[in-house]
């Protein structure tokens, strides 16, 4: 296709995406499928376009903090921090939805689940949090992604090395850590990072990084709430422990350095 024959439609793929929302179920009186399952696909596939694009605004960050282009990762990370607060604000959308309306169609999901979302597990392990998922629980390309994630530094390490780089105290365990594992609070580095808090520049850049840390945790504790107030105790799709899941995953910061130096002042 020459490019006077680009459209917005065909640029966009927008035939094909409006494709994309095949429902399951069906209501027996109509022999439509039920009204809310629309609003239902298009939540979750618009969530994982957006974990999609805070993929890759995190490898993009991770590569500047790498090159030390300091101003380039702030602006970036303020581009996923307003993603971030777009995809709270998206569970508004999901709470007009009554559990009513929910068991319409819930039944039809069968052992699908959010809980098999291999973007969301890719974006925990590029925050370091490595604790929390077996890999085994995915097959094929997906696994692919996610072992590749999981032996891969985390956004954490690129800016631990770009305090290292700056000539800032950070101990060679904590350079040469072993990435695969989750990330711990270490003392030393609170300390380093306490000490340089004077610099407004550096001080702006963890201020960031705890942004987009608490982001995450909210978005964490709308969804919990939300899954709560839909289906309540009962456990989820596909078997999954549902809220009771979930809730083992609130207030479990990416960064516990950045939080632990709060009392420091």
């Amino acid at each position: 296709m020459t490019s006077n024959e680009l459209t917005y439609g065909s640029y966009l793929k927008i035939p094909e995406l409006l494709e994309l929302q095949q429902c399951e179920s069906i209501d027996e009186a109509t022999g439509k499928p039920e009204h809310d399952e629309t609003l239902f696909i298009i939540i979750h596939q618009v969530y994982e376009l957006w974990f999609k694009q805070v993929l890759h605004e995190l490898d993009y960050i991770v590569e500047l903090m790498n090159a030390d282009k300091i101003g380039g990762a702030r602006h970036h990370l303020r581009r996923v921090l307003t993603i971030v607060k777009t995809m709270v604000g998206q569970i508004d959308i999901l709470e007009t939805m009554t559990p009513a309306e929910f068991a319409s169609f819930r039944s039809f999901l069968a052992n699908a689940s959010g809980f098999q979302s291999a973007q969301f597990r890719e974006l925990e392990f590029m925050l370091g949090v490595k604790d929390r998922v077996q890999i085994g629980w995915f097959a094929g390309p997906e696994a692919e992604r996610l072992e590749k994630r999981h032996a891969a530094p985390t956004l954490w390490d690129a800016f631990i090395g770009v305090l290292a780089r700056s000539g800032f105290g950070i101990p060679d365990d904590v350079l040469n850590r072993d990435v695969s594992q989750p990330i711990v609070e270490n003392s030393a580095v609170q300390q380093t990072i306490i000490e340089h808090y004077g610099d407004e520049g550096f001080a702006g850049l963890c201020e960031m990084m705890t942004d987009l840390d608490e982001g995450i945790q909210e978005w964490r504790y709308r969804h919990v709430m939300m899954v709560r107030r839909t289906i309540g105790t009962k456990p989820g799709t596909g078997g999954s422990d549902g809220a009771s899941y979930l809730a083992t995953t609130l207030f479990k910061p990416a960064f516990p350095d950045l939080w632990a130096i709060r009392t420091a002042f």
